[in-house]
């Protein structure tokens, strides 16, 4: 009984450290990942990161480009100014293979959750929402823009797994906003 009220401590102790984002049980090979992918859904633990169509962590990632180093460029667009624009991040290698840093609006980390590689990819992105409390953004990525509702659910699943309520906030395999260049 000791162990277990010792266990419980120590798990609420470090869950105040900040958002723990499981990850797939594998390494992820970033070579693997490099193309083309289309954003098929996005999920937030706040509905502000995403709701306006101009939310500036609204982005729709086009492709993945890992570079020697063993970084990661993501080239995405978004909406500004009502036109979608072309833009590019540089994501950091991490100690662990499937978490990246990014500088965007302030640093922040991505996580692989999960992927195969040919069909999809899960990530999320810690985000600092309006208030004091940190938010997360996750998306679904799809190397077609043909609608697997199998992965779709797989999506809503993982989502399940995280610490915090995820709601879809937008479900782009009705083939509506995604934003081309």
């Amino acid at each position: 009984m000791k162990c277990l009220l010792l266990a419980l401590g120590l798990a609420l102790m470090c869950g105040i450290q900040g958002i723990v984002i499981p990850q797939t049980p594998r390494a992820l090979d970033i070579r693997k990942v490099a193309g083309m992918w289309h954003s098929m859904a996005m999920a937030a633990s706040d509905i502000s990161l995403l709701d306006a169509e101009n939310a500036p962590l609204r982005v729709y990632v086009q492709e993945l480009r890992p570079t020697p180093e063993d970084n990661l460029e993501i080239i995405l667009s978004k909406r500004e100014n009502s036109a979608c624009v072309e833009g590019n991040i540089m994501a950091q290698k991490t100690e662990d293979p499937a978490v990246f840093t990014i500088d965007y609006q302030g640093e922040r980390k991505i996580s692989v959750l999960d992927t195969d590689y040919t069909h999809y990819l899960f990530f999320c992105m810690e985000a600092p929402a309006p208030t004091a409390e940190s938010g997360v953004i996750c998306q679904y990525l799809a190397r077609t823009l043909k609608v697997d509702n199998e992965v779709m659910e797989k999506f809503d699943g993982v989502l399940k797994t995280l610490p915090m309520q995820m709601r879809i906030i937008l479900d782009l395999t009705q083939g509506k906003e995604q934003c081309r260049v």
